[in-house]
Protein backbone atom coordinates (compact mmCIF):
# COMPACT_ATOMS: atom_id res chain seq x y z
CA UNK A 1 0.00 0.00 0.00
CA UNK A 2 1.48 3.52 -0.77
CA UNK A 3 1.68 6.12 1.28
CA UNK A 4 -0.69 9.24 0.18
CA UNK A 5 0.49 11.69 3.21
CA UNK A 6 1.67 15.04 2.21
CA UNK A 7 5.06 15.83 2.79
CA UNK A 8 4.40 17.95 5.43
CA UNK A 9 3.38 15.01 7.77
CA UNK A 10 6.30 12.96 6.85
CA UNK A 11 9.49 12.30 8.71
CA UNK A 12 12.75 12.31 8.40
CA UNK A 13 15.77 11.75 10.67
CA UNK A 14 19.46 12.99 9.88
CA UNK A 15 22.56 11.35 11.52
CA UNK A 16 25.45 13.74 11.41
CA UNK A 17 25.59 17.78 12.12
CA UNK A 18 28.46 18.53 9.58
CA UNK A 19 27.83 20.42 6.34
CA UNK A 20 26.60 17.50 4.38
CA UNK A 21 23.59 16.35 7.17
CA UNK A 22 23.11 19.97 7.37
CA UNK A 23 22.37 20.58 3.69
CA UNK A 24 20.20 16.79 3.73
CA UNK A 25 18.41 19.21 6.23
CA UNK A 26 17.91 21.79 4.62
CA UNK A 27 16.66 20.22 1.59
CA UNK A 28 14.20 17.79 3.02
CA UNK A 29 12.87 20.31 5.74
CA UNK A 30 12.24 23.06 2.73
CA UNK A 31 10.00 20.78 1.13
CA UNK A 32 7.98 20.91 4.65
CA UNK A 33 9.24 17.27 5.57
CA UNK A 34 9.26 17.44 9.28
CA UNK A 35 13.48 16.80 9.78
CA UNK A 36 15.33 15.83 13.36
CA UNK A 37 18.62 15.81 12.99
CA UNK A 38 20.83 14.16 15.83
CA UNK A 39 24.73 14.48 16.59
CA UNK A 40 27.07 12.60 19.20
CA UNK A 41 28.91 16.10 19.90
CA UNK A 42 28.34 19.09 22.20
CA UNK A 43 27.00 20.67 19.02
CA UNK A 44 27.07 20.77 14.95
CA UNK A 45 29.75 21.77 12.79
CA UNK A 46 32.60 21.19 14.87
CA UNK A 47 35.24 19.95 12.03
CA UNK A 48 33.44 22.71 9.55
CA UNK A 49 34.57 25.55 12.54
CA UNK A 50 37.72 23.27 12.78
CA UNK A 51 38.54 23.63 8.95
CA UNK A 52 37.45 26.97 9.04
CA UNK A 53 40.95 28.26 11.80
CA UNK A 54 42.93 29.84 9.32
CA UNK A 55 40.30 30.52 6.61
CA UNK A 56 37.32 29.13 5.62
CA UNK A 57 38.25 28.04 2.63
CA UNK A 58 34.24 27.24 1.01
CA UNK A 59 35.17 25.88 -2.76
CA UNK A 60 37.65 26.45 -5.86
CA UNK A 61 36.85 28.63 -9.03
CA UNK A 62 38.06 26.51 -11.25
CA UNK A 63 36.07 25.41 -14.31
CA UNK A 64 34.69 22.17 -14.31
CA UNK A 65 36.60 20.03 -15.99
CA UNK A 66 39.88 21.24 -14.05
CA UNK A 67 37.64 21.00 -10.72
CA UNK A 68 35.84 17.65 -11.92
CA UNK A 69 40.06 16.30 -12.16
CA UNK A 70 40.53 16.83 -8.40
CA UNK A 71 38.17 13.60 -7.23
CA UNK A 72 40.21 11.09 -9.23
CA UNK A 73 38.69 7.93 -9.83
CA UNK A 74 35.40 9.39 -8.49
CA UNK A 75 35.38 12.55 -10.83
CA UNK A 76 32.31 11.15 -13.12
CA UNK A 77 30.82 9.34 -10.25
CA UNK A 78 30.28 13.01 -8.72
CA UNK A 79 29.75 14.82 -11.40
CA UNK A 80 25.82 14.82 -11.69
CA UNK A 81 26.19 15.84 -8.02
CA UNK A 82 28.42 18.75 -8.92
CA UNK A 83 26.87 20.07 -11.62
CA UNK A 84 23.47 20.18 -10.31
CA UNK A 85 25.12 22.05 -7.32
CA UNK A 86 28.71 23.66 -9.04
CA UNK A 87 31.09 25.89 -7.13
CA UNK A 88 29.55 28.85 -8.49
CA UNK A 89 25.69 27.65 -7.32
CA UNK A 90 27.49 26.98 -3.73
CA UNK A 91 28.70 30.69 -3.56
CA UNK A 92 25.04 31.96 -4.35
CA UNK A 93 23.64 29.52 -1.94
CA UNK A 94 26.42 31.28 0.82
CA UNK A 95 25.08 34.74 -0.36
CA UNK A 96 21.88 33.78 0.12
CA UNK A 97 22.88 33.63 4.23
CA UNK A 98 24.13 36.80 3.86
CA UNK A 99 27.88 36.04 3.65
CA UNK A 100 29.80 37.26 1.26
CA UNK A 101 32.65 35.82 -0.80
CA UNK A 102 35.69 36.57 -2.37
CA UNK A 103 38.33 34.74 -4.69
CA UNK A 104 42.05 34.48 -3.31
CA UNK A 105 45.14 34.72 -6.02
CA UNK A 106 44.94 30.81 -5.86
CA UNK A 107 41.31 30.34 -7.31
CA UNK A 108 40.66 29.66 -3.63
CA UNK A 109 37.05 30.56 -2.73
CA UNK A 110 36.49 32.36 1.23
CA UNK A 111 33.66 34.20 2.95
CA UNK A 112 35.37 37.62 2.87
CA UNK A 113 35.64 37.76 7.09
CA UNK A 114 37.10 34.40 6.37
CA UNK A 115 35.66 32.72 8.76
CA UNK A 116 33.67 29.71 9.17
CA UNK A 117 31.27 30.67 12.45
CA UNK A 118 29.14 33.74 11.04
CA UNK A 119 28.32 30.78 8.03
CA UNK A 120 27.49 28.35 10.78
CA UNK A 121 25.09 30.41 13.10
CA UNK A 122 23.22 31.79 9.59
CA UNK A 123 22.77 28.82 8.78
CA UNK A 124 21.55 26.92 11.55
CA UNK A 125 18.85 30.03 11.94
CA UNK A 126 17.80 29.46 8.68
CA UNK A 127 17.54 25.67 9.42
CA UNK A 128 15.67 26.31 13.16
CA UNK A 129 13.13 28.66 11.18
CA UNK A 130 12.25 25.76 8.69
CA UNK A 131 11.77 23.63 11.39
CA UNK A 132 14.88 21.52 11.62
CA UNK A 133 15.01 20.16 15.69
CA UNK A 134 18.43 19.67 16.21
CA UNK A 135 20.04 17.29 18.64
CA UNK A 136 23.20 17.14 20.08
CA UNK A 137 24.81 14.96 22.88
CA UNK A 138 23.14 12.33 20.88
CA UNK A 139 24.78 8.91 19.29
CA UNK A 140 23.75 6.55 17.02
CA UNK A 141 23.63 3.26 17.79
CA UNK A 142 22.54 1.38 14.40
CA UNK A 143 19.19 -0.04 14.25
CA UNK A 144 17.07 -2.51 16.97
CA UNK A 145 15.24 -5.27 16.37
CA UNK A 146 12.07 -3.50 14.61
CA UNK A 147 14.34 -1.46 12.28
CA UNK A 148 14.16 1.36 14.19
CA UNK A 149 17.10 4.12 15.00
CA UNK A 150 19.13 2.89 17.44
CA UNK A 151 19.99 6.24 19.25
CA UNK A 152 21.62 6.78 22.65
CA UNK A 153 21.20 10.61 24.07
CA UNK A 154 21.46 12.23 27.63
CA UNK A 155 17.87 10.69 29.04
CA UNK A 156 18.96 7.10 27.81
CA UNK A 157 18.50 5.03 24.66
CA UNK A 158 16.01 5.76 22.12
CA UNK A 159 13.90 3.91 19.14
CA UNK A 160 13.26 6.15 16.79
CA UNK A 161 11.33 5.77 13.54
CA UNK A 162 11.19 7.61 10.19
CA UNK A 163 9.36 7.92 7.00
CA UNK A 164 13.78 8.35 5.89
CA UNK A 165 16.96 8.80 7.29
CA UNK A 166 20.07 10.20 5.95
CA UNK A 167 23.28 9.18 7.67
CA UNK A 168 25.77 11.90 7.57
CA UNK A 169 28.43 10.42 9.94
CA UNK A 170 31.89 11.62 8.40
CA UNK A 171 35.24 9.63 7.93
CA UNK A 172 37.56 8.59 10.48
CA UNK A 173 39.98 11.57 10.71
CA UNK A 174 40.00 13.58 13.67
CA UNK A 175 38.04 11.78 16.04
CA UNK A 176 37.63 13.93 18.84
CA UNK A 177 35.87 16.46 16.38
CA UNK A 178 33.10 13.20 16.08
CA UNK A 179 34.14 11.74 12.71
CA UNK A 180 35.64 8.70 14.10
CA UNK A 181 34.40 5.93 12.09
CA UNK A 182 32.23 3.79 14.24
CA UNK A 183 29.67 3.70 11.92
CA UNK A 184 31.40 1.21 9.60
CA UNK A 185 30.87 -1.85 11.41
CA UNK A 186 27.10 -1.11 11.88
CA UNK A 187 26.85 -0.75 8.05
CA UNK A 188 28.81 -3.84 7.01
CA UNK A 189 26.57 -6.33 9.79
CA UNK A 190 23.64 -4.62 7.47
CA UNK A 191 25.56 -6.07 4.11
CA UNK A 192 26.33 -2.54 2.75
CA UNK A 193 29.98 -2.89 0.66
CA UNK A 194 32.53 -0.11 2.57
CA UNK A 195 35.77 0.34 1.05
CA UNK A 196 38.48 0.46 4.53
CA UNK A 197 38.85 3.89 5.93
CA UNK A 198 42.30 5.31 5.20
CA UNK A 199 44.03 8.53 5.52
CA UNK A 200 44.05 11.07 2.48
CA UNK A 201 45.29 14.71 3.11
CA UNK A 202 47.87 13.16 5.46
CA UNK A 203 51.84 13.20 6.22
CA UNK A 204 54.03 10.79 5.85
CA UNK A 205 57.04 9.21 7.32
CA UNK A 206 60.59 8.62 6.01
CA UNK A 207 62.62 5.43 7.05
CA UNK A 208 64.31 8.18 9.75
CA UNK A 209 65.72 11.48 9.47
CA UNK A 210 69.91 11.58 11.09
CA UNK A 211 69.49 12.87 14.46
CA UNK A 212 71.40 16.40 13.17
CA UNK A 213 68.89 16.85 10.71
CA UNK A 214 65.68 16.40 12.77
CA UNK A 215 67.04 18.22 15.64
CA UNK A 216 67.81 21.47 13.25
CA UNK A 217 65.23 21.16 10.87
CA UNK A 218 61.78 19.78 12.17
CA UNK A 219 58.87 22.01 11.93
CA UNK A 220 60.55 23.88 9.39
CA UNK A 221 58.81 25.17 5.81
CA UNK A 222 60.33 23.88 2.53
CA UNK A 223 59.22 26.44 -0.07
CA UNK A 224 59.47 27.13 -2.78
CA UNK A 225 60.15 23.85 -4.39
CA UNK A 226 58.24 21.35 -6.44
CA UNK A 227 57.29 18.13 -5.54
CA UNK A 228 56.42 15.05 -8.26
CA UNK A 229 55.81 11.32 -7.77
CA UNK A 230 56.72 8.48 -10.14
CA UNK A 231 57.39 10.45 -13.18
CA UNK A 232 54.13 12.60 -12.51
CA UNK A 233 53.90 16.10 -13.66
CA UNK A 234 55.70 18.38 -10.62
CA UNK A 235 53.48 20.73 -8.15
CA UNK A 236 54.64 23.50 -6.78
CA UNK A 237 54.19 24.69 -3.30
CA UNK A 238 55.43 24.50 -0.07
CA UNK A 239 55.68 21.60 2.95
CA UNK A 240 57.52 20.66 6.39
CA UNK A 241 60.11 18.89 7.45
CA UNK A 242 58.18 16.94 10.74
CA UNK A 243 60.26 14.78 13.12
CA UNK A 244 59.31 11.95 11.09
CA UNK A 245 59.01 12.67 7.78
CA UNK A 246 56.82 15.34 5.43
CA UNK A 247 53.27 17.39 6.22
CA UNK A 248 51.77 20.41 4.54
CA UNK A 249 49.95 21.33 1.25
CA UNK A 250 52.05 20.32 -1.20
CA UNK A 251 52.43 16.63 0.31
CA UNK A 252 48.53 16.45 0.71
CA UNK A 253 48.40 16.78 -3.10
CA UNK A 254 49.76 14.17 -3.88
CA UNK A 255 48.61 11.77 -1.44
CA UNK A 256 46.61 9.67 -2.74
CA UNK A 257 49.56 8.48 -5.07
CA UNK A 258 51.46 8.63 -2.23
CA UNK A 259 49.43 6.55 -0.35
CA UNK A 260 48.66 4.11 -3.40
CA UNK A 261 52.46 3.37 -3.84
CA UNK A 262 53.07 2.90 -0.62
CA UNK A 263 50.06 0.33 -0.35
CA UNK A 264 51.35 -1.22 -3.69
CA UNK A 265 54.98 -1.51 -2.94
CA UNK A 266 55.96 -0.65 0.64
CA UNK A 267 57.11 2.60 0.09
CA UNK A 268 56.57 5.65 -2.59
CA UNK A 269 59.56 7.41 -3.65
CA UNK A 270 59.10 11.78 -4.52
CA UNK A 271 61.35 13.91 -6.23
CA UNK A 272 61.99 17.00 -5.31
CA UNK A 273 63.09 20.03 -7.15
CA UNK A 274 64.53 22.63 -5.00
CA UNK A 275 65.15 25.04 -7.19
CA UNK A 276 61.96 24.93 -9.42
CA UNK A 277 62.10 28.26 -10.84
CA UNK A 278 65.44 27.31 -12.78
CA UNK A 279 66.35 24.60 -15.63
CA UNK A 280 68.31 21.55 -14.90
CA UNK A 281 71.02 24.21 -17.04
CA UNK A 282 71.23 26.86 -15.24
CA UNK A 283 71.61 25.41 -11.99
CA UNK A 284 74.84 22.73 -13.53
CA UNK A 285 76.33 25.94 -14.76
CA UNK A 286 75.90 28.40 -11.65
CA UNK A 287 77.36 24.91 -9.78
CA UNK A 288 80.47 24.79 -12.58
CA UNK A 289 82.00 28.46 -11.53
CA UNK A 290 84.98 28.48 -9.65
CA UNK A 291 84.35 28.50 -6.28
CA UNK A 292 88.13 28.94 -4.80
CA UNK A 293 88.16 28.22 -1.42
CA UNK A 294 85.07 28.16 -0.68
CA UNK A 295 83.09 24.87 0.86
CA UNK A 296 80.78 23.48 -1.62
CA UNK A 297 77.65 24.54 1.02
CA UNK A 298 78.96 27.80 0.49
CA UNK A 299 78.90 27.96 -2.69
CA UNK A 300 75.63 26.61 -3.38
CA UNK A 301 74.59 29.12 -0.99
CA UNK A 302 76.38 32.14 -3.09
CA UNK A 303 75.16 30.90 -6.65
CA UNK A 304 72.14 29.67 -6.47
CA UNK A 305 70.62 30.37 -2.50
CA UNK A 306 70.50 27.02 -1.01
CA UNK A 307 70.93 27.10 2.18
CA UNK A 308 68.87 26.88 5.39
CA UNK A 309 66.30 23.63 5.03
CA UNK A 310 66.48 23.26 1.09
CA UNK A 311 70.77 22.86 1.98
CA UNK A 312 69.65 20.07 4.46
CA UNK A 313 67.48 18.18 2.47
CA UNK A 314 69.94 18.15 -0.27
CA UNK A 315 72.78 16.59 2.59
CA UNK A 316 70.49 14.50 4.13
CA UNK A 317 69.52 12.44 1.04
CA UNK A 318 72.40 12.83 -0.76
CA UNK A 319 76.43 11.51 -0.32
CA UNK A 320 79.56 12.78 -0.30
CA UNK A 321 80.35 11.61 -3.74
CA UNK A 322 77.45 13.27 -5.01
CA UNK A 323 78.83 16.73 -3.59
CA UNK A 324 82.29 16.10 -5.53
CA UNK A 325 80.32 15.37 -8.62
CA UNK A 326 79.15 18.44 -9.87
CA UNK A 327 76.34 17.42 -12.92
CA UNK A 328 75.16 14.81 -10.52
CA UNK A 329 74.60 17.27 -7.77
CA UNK A 330 73.02 19.59 -9.87
CA UNK A 331 70.89 16.50 -10.92
CA UNK A 332 69.75 16.07 -7.69
CA UNK A 333 69.11 19.86 -6.87
CA UNK A 334 66.44 19.25 -9.54
CA UNK A 335 65.53 15.69 -8.40
CA UNK A 336 66.39 15.45 -5.20
CA UNK A 337 64.93 11.04 -4.02
CA UNK A 338 62.90 11.52 -0.91
CA UNK A 339 61.37 7.95 -0.17
CA UNK A 340 58.54 7.69 2.73
CA UNK A 341 57.30 4.26 3.72
CA UNK A 342 54.29 4.90 5.41
CA UNK A 343 51.37 7.35 5.99
CA UNK A 344 50.86 9.53 9.26
CA UNK A 345 48.14 7.52 11.70
CA UNK A 346 44.63 8.48 10.20
CA UNK A 347 43.10 10.51 13.01
CA UNK A 348 46.01 12.60 12.12
CA UNK A 349 44.78 13.08 8.55
CA UNK A 350 42.54 16.27 7.62
CA UNK A 351 40.02 13.89 5.92
CA UNK A 352 40.34 9.82 4.98
CA UNK A 353 39.57 7.86 1.47
CA UNK A 354 37.51 4.78 1.81
CA UNK A 355 33.79 4.66 2.80
CA UNK A 356 30.46 3.24 1.73
CA UNK A 357 31.10 2.09 -2.07
CA UNK A 358 28.88 4.39 -4.86
CA UNK A 359 28.04 0.51 -6.08
CA UNK A 360 26.09 0.25 -2.49
CA UNK A 361 24.15 3.17 -3.40
CA UNK A 362 21.73 4.11 -5.91
CA UNK A 363 21.37 7.22 -8.19
CA UNK A 364 19.72 9.08 -4.85
CA UNK A 365 22.56 7.48 -2.63
CA UNK A 366 20.02 5.05 -0.95
CA UNK A 367 21.66 2.44 0.48
CA UNK A 368 20.60 -0.66 -2.06
CA UNK A 369 20.46 -2.92 1.22
CA UNK A 370 18.49 -0.45 3.41
CA UNK A 371 15.51 1.41 1.26
CA UNK A 372 14.57 4.75 2.59
CA UNK A 373 18.50 5.49 4.07
CA UNK A 374 20.64 7.72 2.05
CA UNK A 375 24.30 8.00 3.01
CA UNK A 376 26.57 11.67 2.42
CA UNK A 377 29.10 13.56 2.71
CA UNK A 378 32.66 11.89 3.64
CA UNK A 379 31.59 8.56 4.49
CA UNK A 380 31.06 7.98 0.86
CA UNK A 381 34.39 6.69 -0.78
CA UNK A 382 35.26 9.65 -2.43
CA UNK A 383 38.50 11.44 -1.58
CA UNK A 384 40.02 15.09 -3.01
CA UNK A 385 43.07 17.48 -1.94
CA UNK A 386 42.39 20.87 0.31
CA UNK A 387 41.49 23.80 -1.50
CA UNK A 388 37.89 23.76 -1.58
CA UNK A 389 37.25 20.71 -2.85
CA UNK A 390 36.29 18.44 0.02
CA UNK A 391 33.63 20.71 1.34
CA UNK A 392 31.99 21.54 -1.84
CA UNK A 393 31.74 17.23 -2.13
CA UNK A 394 30.18 17.60 1.38
CA UNK A 395 28.00 19.83 0.47
CA UNK A 396 26.74 18.66 -3.17
CA UNK A 397 26.46 14.89 -1.67
CA UNK A 398 24.07 16.13 1.14
CA UNK A 399 22.03 18.28 -1.04
CA UNK A 400 22.14 15.09 -3.53
CA UNK A 401 20.74 12.71 -0.31
CA UNK A 402 18.29 15.30 0.52
CA UNK A 403 17.11 14.88 -2.77
CA UNK A 404 16.99 11.48 -2.96
CA UNK A 405 15.07 10.94 0.24
CA UNK A 406 12.09 13.61 -1.21
CA UNK A 407 11.91 11.83 -4.19
CA UNK A 408 11.21 8.42 -2.19
CA UNK A 409 8.94 9.87 -0.07
CA UNK A 410 7.07 11.19 -2.87
CA UNK A 411 7.52 7.52 -4.56
CA UNK A 412 5.53 5.78 -1.84
CA UNK A 413 2.63 8.42 -1.85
Amino acid sequence: MTDSRPLASRTALVIGGGPAGLMAAEVLAGAGVQVELFDAMPSVGRKFLLAGVGGMNITHSEEREAFLSRYGQRAQTLAPLIDAFDNQALCAWIHGLGIETFVGTSGRVFPTDMKAAPLLRAWLKRLREAGVVIHTRHRWLGWDANGALLIDGPQGQLSLSADASVLALGGGSWQRLGSDGAWVPLLAGRAVDISPLRPANCGFEVAGWSEFFRDKFAGAPVKPVALSLAGGTPRQGEFVVTAGGIEGSLVYALSSGIRECIEQTGSATLHLDLLPNRSLEQVAKAIAQPRGSRSMANHLRGRLGVDGVRAGLLRELSTAADYADPQRLAQLIKALPLTVVRTRPLDEAISSAGGVTFEALDEQLMLKALPGVFCAGEMLDWEAPTGGYLLTACFVSGRAAGLGALKWLEAQG
